[in-house]
């Protein structure tokens, strides 16, 4: 991360290069290598300005996790049918999810022991239920048609990305597209479909 000499990085600047730093910490070295430390010396910065914002390297690491595991803004493609809507939200999230399962299930075994977490209290934290990207879709879908109502049971609406996240943890490798679309064809739209 260049810095110009000089000019000292503040509020959200700071912030950003310092979750970068420490992402990349994690990536590189896993969380039993993750000090606070490191992450300071990478983003040139001081332990303090890092404790200020994040009391434990526990929070330092969620926070980066946070950062560097998702991308919102790319998951709500509208493609124009419900199948292609979800099949583009399979394939983002296809793009960056092995390496981040790889991350999470390798390098963070420490991490879970320290905070008394599990992989699935990780996910929770940072992607949340996944609800919003998910209604966007099926409230598309109504509209144009394709299905009478959204009401549908959450785990129907979430299958496409269990199964994803099944594949991407068996194989630490990106999902074919044709294993994207298998699940969407084959699986998926029955259920959905099935009125």
């Amino acid at each position: 991360m260049s810095l110009e000499t000089g000019k000292r990085r503040r509020g959200s600047q700071l912030e950003a290069a310092i979750l970068d730093a420490a992402w990349e910490q994690l990536v590189e070295g896993g969380y039993g290598a993750f000090t606070v430390e490191a992450v300071a010396e990478r983003a040139r910065t001081s332990r303090h300005v890092l404790y200020r914002r994040w009391p434990t390297r526990g929070d330092l690491a969620l926070a980066a996790i946070r950062r560097g595991a998702v991308d919102h803004g790319a998951l709500t493609a509208d493609t124009g049918s419900l199948r292609g809507d979800v099949i583009a939200l399979m394939t983002r999230a296809n793009e960056d999810r092995p390496r981040i399962a790889a991350m999470l299930s390798v390098h963070l075994g420490t991490y879970y022991r320290e905070t008394g977490t599990t992989p699935a209290d990780l996910r929770q934290s940072v992607v949340g239920d996944s609800g919003e990207y998910l209604e966007e879709i099926f409230r598309r879908a109504v509209e144009r048609g394709e299905i009478p109502s959204a009401d549908l049971p959450a785990r129907v609406k979430t299958l496409p990305g269990d199964l994803l996240r099944n594949e991407v943890l068996m194989t630490l490798a990106p999902v074919s597209e044709e294993t994207i679309a298998g699940i969407v064809d084959e699986v998926f739209l029955p259920l959905v479909l099935k009125g």
